[in-house]
Parts: C-alpha cells; sequence; structure tokens
C-alpha cells in the first residue's frame, strides 16, 4: 500500500509514509539541526508512535501539523523522542585526565590569581559529564568555589536538564572506571542501600544549567578555557558540524581545548584555527590560517 505514491511503514495503528518521513526530517532540521538518517526510520516510527498514542492522534501529518505550530510542549518530546540521551561519568576519560593536566600546568594558578575561568558542556545530557568536571576541577583546585571559576553545562532537552539540576541518580546505574572517581563525585558515606545517591552539594555550586539550541545564537559573551562537545554533533549534517566547529574555536581563549565525541572528527582543523593535541581533542591556536 502506498498514500501519494510514498511506501508504507506499519507502527500498528498509525503509518509513517515516505512524505511524513522528509516533514518530519525537514522540521526537526529548520528548528534544531537535526539530521534525521532514513537508516533510523524504525526508530523514528516507534519513538513518534508513541507521542501519537499520547495525543489521541492516528496520523503522523497530523502529528506534524501540531509541531509546526509551534506547541512548546510538544516539541520538546518531539526533539526528546528524536535525540539519544546516553551518557555515563567520566566517560572517555582520557579527556578528564587532559582537563586536570591542563588545570595543573596553569590554569587553576591563573584562577588563584583572580583571572576568569570557564568551562562549556555543550550537550550535557542528564548531567554526568559537567559533574565530572568539576570533580575534576575539585580535586586539582579543592577551593574553587572562592574564584571566578564556572560550569555552564546545556542541553537543548528539558527533561534531561531536570535530572542533571536535581543531581541526583539511581544508585546501581552511577557507573564509573574506578571506585575513587567514584567517590569525588558522591559522599560514599551515603546510605549504601539507597536507591538513589546524591552529588555532592560543592560540586553542583560550581555548575550552571541552562536550556540550549546549539544551532541558534548562543547568548553568552566571554571565552572558555574548555569546551566539551561530545556526541552532538553526529546529529548534524555536514554544514552544520563545520559551522559548529567554528563557533567553538571563535568562543575559545587562545591555548583553549575542544573535547569532541569518540566517533567525530573536525576535517582540516588548523583552518579554523585549531590543532589536533590527543585523542578527539583540540587546542586554539592564536589566529586561523
Amino acid at each position: 500500500m502506498s498514500i501519494e505514491g510514498s511506501p508504507i511503514l506499519d507502527t500498528g495503528e498509525a503509518q509513517l509514509s515516505e512524505d511524513d518521513f522528509q516533514r518530519i526530517a525537514r522540521i526537526a532540521k529548520a528548528g534544531w539541526g537535526l539530521n534525521l538518517d532514513p537508516a533510523k526510520k524504525p526508530l523514528i516510527r516507534s519513538r513518534l508512535g508513541r507521542r501519537l498514542k499520547a495525543l489521541n492522534l492516528t496520523e503522523f501529518k497530523a502529528y506534524c501539523a501540531v509541531i509546526e505550530t509551534g506547541d512548546a510542549t510538544e516539541s520538546e518530546h518531539f526533539v526528546s523522542a528524536l535525540t539519544t540521551n546516553v551518557t555515563h561519568f567520566y566517560r572517555e576519560l582520557h579527556h578528564f585526565e587532559m582537563v586536570e593536566d591542563e588545570l595543573a600546568k596553569g590554569l587553576a594558578a591563573r584562577a588563584k590569581a583572580g583571572e576568569r575561568l570557564r568551562i562549556w558542556s555543550a550537550g550535557c545530557s542528564s548531567g554526568q559529564e559537567p559533574y565530572s568536571l568539576a570533580a575534576s576541577l575539585i580535586a586539582v583546585l579543592p577551593d574553587a568555589a572562592r574564584y571566578d571559576v564556572k560550569i555552564l553545562a546545556t542541553d537543548i532537552d528539558l527533561g534531561v536538564l531536570k535530572t542533571a539540576q536535581a543531581g541526583r541518580y539511581e544508585a546501581k546505574t552511577a557507573a564509573f572506571p574506578t571506585p575513587q572517581l567514584k567517590d569525588r563525585v558522591f559522599d560514599p558515606g551515603q546510605d549504601p542501600d539507597a536507591r538513589d545517591i546524591n552529588v555532592r552539594p560543592g560540586l553542583k555550586k560550581l555548575i550552571t544549567f541552562r536550556r540550549l539550541n546549539l544551532v541558534q545564537p548562543w547568548p553568552f559573551a566571554g571565552q572558555f578555557q574548555i569546551v566539551m562537545c561530545r556526541n552532538v554533533a553526529i546529529y548534524f549534517d555536514k554544514a552544520t558540524q563545520k559551522t559548529l566547529w567554528e563557533r567553538f574555536s571563535d568562543i575559545l581563549a587562545p591555548d583553549g581545548l575542544l573535547f569532541i565525541g569518540h566517533s567525530e572528527r573536525i576535517p582540516n582543523p588548523p583552518e579554523i584555527g585549531l590543532n589536533p593535541v590527543g585523542i578527539t581533542s583540540y587546542r586554539k591556536t592564536i589566529a586561523k590560517n
């Protein structure tokens, strides 16, 4: 069967035509820069199919109309359904080791001397990355809260941001590379039989959580010494990725560090003022080529 000549994928109660998929893809790209891979149609059909049921809709075209009206609540569900928030504490440990090395070699001393230190976790998901950054910061600079030191943590998904701000995690899912790293983030004195555990209050004080769409204007000024944007650009097409890398380069302080995801690469980084300095790690040069 087909609708207007387009093949249909069966979702049970609803059907997703190729035309519907292309309309969803256009909405996702225009509003959030998301590039939907046709190979992921079954996943998209399944996730958005749940939203149809929640809204008592029987057609994807009707659902698209809801999103196109600018319905803020459903738009949040739409973005959440199309993205995957998979993360854990100290994921890709080598990046955090490099951060700590950078802090020990000068950034911490400069902060003590009164300089501004800013770190950005862009695409922070449910908070494991910024809390790991805060723990690494305190490991090198225990009294960081006394200085002009802040971590900005942003994500497009309000649902995961709510979890991140709470700083409360299910104990059995709070995995770490080593027990020592876990003790940095969670007080080992908490009830060992508790279902949920809370991050250390000192870490939360260093982090500001904000909602941000990376493909729209960034509502802040000033430069960052460290930026982590890992496994976010995979949702964008090549042109959008290129623009994003350029914008990160522009906002990095001289000698600042940019960390990206393990499956991401920046083609010809010197063209945008970056030099590779490790696995998916780049340093800002003084000027672009």
